[in-house]
């Protein structure tokens, strides 16, 4: 059993309050007893992303520009949980709206915090086996993405080259591969 103390809410309050993001701004004491005047946390929705498996073996991945990066990334199909529906629920949207892709076999994989220090949000991720295209892509006005086939035998290769380097999408396709689920 863990001998170490949560941290005490003294004070909290808003700085910026936007529909992706907020950022709030603590006051706390923590388990031994310091206060820090200002502690910020971001607040982000959970979002999903999935492991897509064709019949063909292949991996579905996506190419997309990241701004906060700025380029082009090659990743797994994600996005925003909406409020109303359910972690996978969000998978199976975001899949379907990105590739075009269905798949006959979900498996939730994980759950992550991918910044537990500062962040407040969850990234889920699923396998997606036997998945098929089943209509064009749903895309928002903002989005530009390309469907990227891979096959499944160069899953590693695409890590370890860097080709693939979103963390929480690495650390799901290690997993799933680790598992003999891809």
């Amino acid at each position: 059993m863990s001998t170490i103390t949560p941290w005490q809410v003294l004070e909290s309050r808003y700085l910026v309050r936007k529909h992706w993001l907020n950022v709030r701004e603590d006051r706390v004491k923590t388990g031994r007893g310091t206060i820090i005047d200002e502690f910020h946390v971001l607040e982000a929705p959970s979002w999903a992303c999935v492991v897509c498996v064709s019949h063909e073996q292949e991996l579905i991945l996506i190419r997309q520009y990241r701004h906060g990066a700025r380029e082009v990334t090659m990743e797994l199909p994600a996005g925003v949980i909406e409020s109303d529906e359910t972690a996978e629920a969000g998978a199976r949207r975001e899949l379907r709206e990105e590739t075009g892709y269905v798949a006959e076999r979900w498996i939730h994989l994980v759950t992550l915090n991918p910044e537990p220090s500062r962040h407040t949000h969850r990234a889920h991720c699923f396998v997606a086996l036997d998945a098929r295209p089943d209509h064009g892509q749903a895309l928002d006005l903002a989005e530009q993405v390309e469907v990227v086939r891979v096959p499944v035998a160069r899953t590693l290769q695409l890590v370890q080259s860097g080709q693939v380097d979103h963390a929480v999408h690495v650390a799901a396709l290690l997993l799933a591969r680790s598992t003999n689920l891809v």
